[in-house]
């Protein structure tokens, strides 16, 4: 029974491997040992409850699916902990612990990047509120807006903004000590910390500084036990009067997985919403992005970049540094023909973003003859939990949207959205049937949205 438990584990191990990425498979898949099997239950073992909590909340769909596919039989799936069966050093009195929390009082040490400043920011009606706010929090950091909580979608200048107000107040008060992370470093670094038995050091990190600024906050949702260690970090610093500054790609009320008091707590100070910048904005953009890298390029360029690429800020720099390199290696002008094929990609993108995932399961529904509510609903019947996976799939191949995103609008999780997307490309990759079929509903939501655009 230990060999079949070694050879079923090893082989959805394998299975795992190829859908989640690397970092995310040696830190949470590959520290799982398996025990034993009894009968249709699988016995899984960790190192502590951290590790239990978060498998659970987040992969342990995943690793019940692939499972039952390997074996050939549903299986239940237990998770426990047992920190005698890992081999951790022996601690040593006097040791340096595991987790070395970093000086954070000088600018150079807060992890900013001194490009993002206030001046190198252009404004327009679509930012100019989350602007004046961030603006008032760096003059005055704990007195106004606290904390601040900038949203808005990929690429419009959340970490530019909040990173211009660490670098403000680094210049103005040298003394203040601030720390730039992202939620997920943050994650990690506590994860490293449980590990290393250097928790207290961990939170006199996080809890003794004068500003603190988290990228993507979102990563948290869902995440109940760092939710509850950053709850206590935001109330100390809070109560401190520290200023918090916060980023995420929706508001608090959207996400749906965190917990009622953490929502209060963000929304208690001030959310500022970045919108997609106009055109006009746009075209200043490219003028003040062209003189600030030193890159000569023609007013019409300009015009056609910023008619062409209106989804984010960051499209639009990496269009212009792509068009200003071409005409710097080559020594030729560009002509619109030329532009087209040069920001193929770039502008293919730009179509893929006017894609809703309302629209891919509305055009896959009619396809298998379901109401997109069939689509959503809890029914696991084949008829309709393929669609739905289809769906899954498309949703992730034809948006920019990240796995989470997908499966709220799914009502579900995003291990079940990978685990979907995985699915339906294995069985691509033999049936030819199926590519046509994913192949005409590519081009049934791109003809529908198209429509609903004009």
């Amino acid at each position: 029974m230990r060999d079949e438990c070694k050879n079923i584990w090893q082989e959805a191990c394998n299975q795992l491997k190829n859908i989640l990425s690397e970092d995310i498979y040696e830190r949470w898949i590959a520290v799982i040992q398996c025990r034993e099997i009894s009968g249709n239950k699988l016995c899984l073992i960790v190192a502590n409850d951290f590790y239990q909590s978060w498998l659970e909340e987040n992969y342990l769909p995943m690793i019940r699916k692939a499972i039952t596919a390997i074996s050939g039989r549903e299986m239940e799936i237990s998770l426990s902990v047992d920190r005698d069966s890992f081999n951790f050093p022996e601690k040593k009195e006097k040791a340096t612990p595991a987790f070395t929390p970093p000086s954070m009082g000088r600018k150079k040490e807060s992890n900013l990047n001194p490009n993002y400043v206030f001046d190198s920011f252009v404004v327009g009606p679509s930012n100019q509120f989350p602007h004046a706010a961030c603006m008032a929090a760096a003059n005055t950091p704990s007195r106004t807006h606290n904390p601040l909580f900038i949203c808005g979608g990929v690429g419009l200048g959340k970490t530019h903004l909040m990173q211009a107000i660490g670098n403000h107040i680094a210049a103005k008060k040298p003394r203040m000590k601030i720390c730039y992370t992202t939620s997920e470093e943050f994650v990690n670094e506590y994860i490293d910390a449980l590990q290393g038995s250097a928790l207290p050091q961990f939170r006199k990190k996080f809890r003794k500084i004068d500003l603190l600024m988290i990228d993507d906050i979102q990563f948290l949702d869902g995440k109940n036990r760092m939710q509850e260690e950053f709850f206590h970090t935001f109330n100390a610093l809070f109560e401190s009067h520290k200023q918090i500054v916060l980023t995420s790609d929706r508001t608090p009320r959207e996400m749906a997985g965190l917990a009622p008091r953490l929502v209060s707590r963000f929304e208690f100070g001030l959310v500022a919403e970045l919108e997609k910048p106009d055109i006009e904005t746009r075209i200043a953009i490219l003028r003040k992005k062209s003189e600030l890298m030193n890159l000569p390029v023609a007013p019409g360029v300009i015009d056609f970049l910023a008619a062409r690429i209106s989804s984010n800020i960051r499209s639009l720099e990496g269009a212009l540094i792509r068009v200003a390199s071409y005409a710097s290696l080559t020594g030729k002008s560009i002509d619109l023909q030329k532009l087209e094929m040069l920001l193929r990609d770039l502008l293919d993108k730009e179509q893929l973003a006017i894609i809703s995932v309302d629209a891919i399961q509305r055009a896959v529904a009619d396809h298998y003859g379901l109401l997109p509510a069939d689509i959503l609903s809890k029914k696991r019947t084949q008829d309709i939990a393929w669609p739905r996976q289809v769906a899954m799939h498309l949703s992730r191949t034809m948006t920019d949207h990240s796995f989470p995103s997908i499966g709220k609008s799914f009502g579900r999780n995003h291990a079940t959205i990978l685990y979907a997307h995985a699915q339906v490309s294995e069985r691509a990759k033999e049936d030819s049937s199926l590519r046509q079929t994913l192949s005409v509903l590519k081009e049934k939501v791109k003809r529908n949205c198209s429509q609903a655009q004009t």
